[in-house]
């Protein structure tokens, strides 16, 4: 490969992996065409990249990209893939895939400036995505936010419990006075009647003649 040539693919690889900080290293030896072109379209479902790189282009552009901790993992003929939300991703995906095609390898990967070799793959591919590092920390932070929720409406729950209760027995209370106080009328207006009616009686409480 010329020297302009390499130039171009060195740039063209600077291109592809634009804002790419994280990304995992891939071996294809003895992965035969159809299961290759599955792999990749299964990825790229995923929205997981594969490019395949030559070595020492891929070198240059990784040190070139503040990228020069993946540099010891370009071992033998690899190809780099990126995308998706996390590197994690990728590499649970490429380990699922592996089960099926065991001649891929997953050679190693960065993560933020971290280097992991292919012995260390299996316990990168348990760290938290990004979207299930933000819901943890979402759900810490709410957490202490339900209990002291809990604690302010507990004791406003009684409270209004309490003041019903309270409502409710002086309203009872309060009938039962008006009650009360409603027999005692008319038990002073039937006796009134009853005054009323023997002093209108004539003298030896015998009625008058009729004429």
């Amino acid at each position: 490969m010329s020297k302009p040539v390499k130039e171009l693919v060195r740039k063209d690889l600077i291109a592809r992996l634009q804002g790419v900080s994280s990304l995992a290293i891939v071996g294809f030896t003895g992965v035969d065409a159809v299961s290759n072109n599955r792999l990749r379209a299964k990825l790229m479902a995923k929205d997981i990249r594969i490019t395949v790189v030559k070595n020492s282009i891929a070198r240059q552009a990784f040190k070139e990209m503040g990228l020069e901790p993946a540099v010891g993992l370009l071992e033998g003929p690899c190809a780099v893939a990126y995308g998706a939300d996390s590197v994690v991703t990728i590499v649970r995906e490429l380990l699922e895939i592996k089960r099926d095609t065991p001649n891929l390898k997953v050679k190693g990967a960065l993560l933020e400036g971290r280097a992991f070799g292919e012995a260390q793959i299996a316990d990168l591919s348990k760290f938290p995505t990004r979207g299930e590092a933000i819901g943890r920390v979402v759900a810490c932070v709410l957490s202490p936010g339900s209990k002291i929720a809990a604690c302010l409406i507990g004791p406003g729950a009684k409270l209004a419990s309490i003041i019903k209760t309270v409502e409710d027995k002086a309203k009872e209370a309060q009938q039962a006075q008006e009650a009360q106080q409603a027999q005692e009328a008319q038990q002073a207006q039937e006796a009134q009647q009853a005054q009323e009616a023997q002093q209108a009686a004539p003298p030896g409480g015998e009625a008058p003649a009729a004429a």
